[in-house]
């Protein structure tokens, strides 16, 4: 096991990752992307002894992190083609007209390198979203040394993944200080990490409560700054009443299929559907009860998860006007979660904020609206989502069109006859929302555009060529896309 990170140790780590970050700028994103795909590399040859170590410590299945070993090796994979692509640089080209008045300047603007960054692993991820995973892809990929604080779950899966980097450091000759890993049951040095002054961004999957205190913690530092935090959300699906209609047991189905996957520790479990009362709404309910009852209880990931779930379960359980016809008939052994839906009515729901919350697991609430209206009242009374779901046929949507606006306003995905709990890794995906459910609802965690949060932009005004980055040079010597004039072209800069 590994002793917590001393102040001082932290000191010399901060140390060389400012070291680093210098170094870091004068690389190449060619460089880069040879190094990431190193990195992907050594992952792949940790082989058995990685997805060994992570079930023992995590309960998640062989196939399940066979998957997310995959999953992770392609994120180092698609975000170093994307560095080397330039398309994470937003190149932007006005070209100088002295006939002006007054006479426009040259000038050419990139996206930089951030500096230094602190990453949190999270616990329902630990390939994907810990020590190697998105986020540190992501920083990477935008030139910027990395910090991460390994999640106390799986110590043994964050140690292999933290030698895995440190192979590929020293196989591509980057410097010593670009990668580091920090050990901290407790908060003390993690709050450290984050208030000092050398980390210049911050990147968080977890729960509000932690992603919070993170992001007041970086914002009552004397220079502010950004923190990425992913906090999670109930995911609301809205059930239209034509597809309700056309078979409600299949989408039962499907649904408690998307809520017990895991065992509901998913970010984006959908852990809230709304429909209108009726002899269809009752057939759902009736089925999605009985796929419930037959599902049963698993390990979660560790033992603090599993009893903030059935804490957070018995409040939910406990609120006046909520029953609970659909819970696992199997007893379940300690640490196990015990998959449960929930129903209450609009009114309810409405007038306590309870309901509104999270419950990380096997938990979901089915709120019957007595019409269209009060599914309104519900959309706008929601917080910020990572993603939204609308069940719905081609009628439905032609005849929800407000509702529809609504969703959009509080969520960053919103879907149409899937289940959330896929997050693609594409350029297209969107993996935030609005607060709270991430601390800045203008970027995501998966996909390229992730590496958009660990930069900055830098214009350049009336430079020389000769002097101006290889990104921004007249001939565009590295063949990059950028908007020269308003216009985006592969082509140099015309004289």
């Amino acid at each position: 096991m590994h002793q917590e990170t001393s102040a001082e140790a932290l000191e010399v780590i901060l140390h060389k990752a400012k070291t680093a970050a210098t170094e870091l700028k004068k690389m190449s994103a060619r460089q880069r992307g040879s190094f990431m795909r190193t990195i992907g590399k050594e992952i792949e040859l940790l082989g058995d002894k990685l997805i060994h170590t992570a079930m023992a410590e995590s309960h998640l299945p062989e196939a399940r992190l066979t998957g997310e070993r995959a999953r992770t090796i392609f994120q180092w994979q698609s975000y170093a083609n994307a560095a080397e692509l330039g398309t994470c640089l937003d190149l932007r080209i006005d070209t100088a007209n002295p006939s002006r008045t007054p006479p426009k300047p040259d000038l050419r603007k990139m996206q930089v390198p951030i500096g230094p960054v602190a990453v949190f692993g999270a616990s329902n991820f630990p390939f994907a979203f810990s020590t190697a995973g998105g986020d540190t892809a992501c920083a990477v990929a935008a030139g910027c040394p990395v910090i991460v604080k390994a999640h106390p779950a799986h110590p043994k899966t964050a140690a292999l993944m933290e030698q895995a980097i440190l192979r590929a450091v020293e196989k591509c000759r980057f410097p010593e200080g670009t990668f580091a890993q920090i050990w901290d049951p407790g908060i003390e040095v993690a709050q450290a990490l984050v208030s000092h002054p050398v980390i210049k961004a911050v990147a968080f999957t977890g729960s509000f409560t932690g992603g919070k205190a993170l992001f007041d913690l970086a914002n009552r530092r004397k220079d502010p700054i950004p923190v990425f935090a992913e906090m999670g959300s109930v995911n609301p699906v809205f059930i239209l009443p034509g597809k309700l209609g056309a078979d409600p047991a299949a989408l039962a189905q499907q649904f408690a299929a998307s809520v017990t996957l895991g065992v509901g520790q998913f970010c984006t479990n959908p852990g809230l559907a709304i429909g209108i009362e009726g002899p269809d709404l009752d057939q759902f309910i009736a089925a999605l009860t009985q796929q419930v009852k037959a599902v049963a209880p698993a390990n979660m990931l560790h033992a603090g998860i599993a009893s903030n779930y059935h804490a957070r379960r018995s409040q939910a359980l406990q609120q006046p006007g909520v029953a609970a016809p659909g819970i696992s008939d199997i007893t379940p052994a300690e640490g196990q979660g015990l998959a449960t839906v929930a129903v209450t009515d609009a009114a309810t729901f409405l007038s306590n904020p309870v309901l509104h919350e999270e419950v990380f697991g096997p938990f979901s609430l089915v709120v019957k609206c007595a019409g269209a209206a009060e599914m309104l009242e519900i959309a706008g009374a929601l917080q910020g989502q990572l993603t939204a779901t609308l069940l719905a046929t081609a009628g439905d949507l032609a005849s929800n069109e407000e509702l529809i606006h609504h969703v959009q306003d509080f969520c960053g995905r919103i879907i149409v006859n899937n289940f959330p709990t896929g997050v693609d890794v594409s350029l297209a995906m969107h993996h935030g929302g609005p607060f709270p459910a991430s601390t800045d609802s203008r970027f995501t965690s998966v996909g390229a555009d992730g590496i958009r949060r660990f930069s900055r932009p830098l214009c350049f005004q009336n430079w020389p060529d000769e002097f101006l980055p290889d990104e921004l040079k007249n001939e565009n010597p590295l063949d990059l896309w950028r908007v020269i004039n308003n216009e985006t072209t592969l082509e140099p800069v015309k004289s």
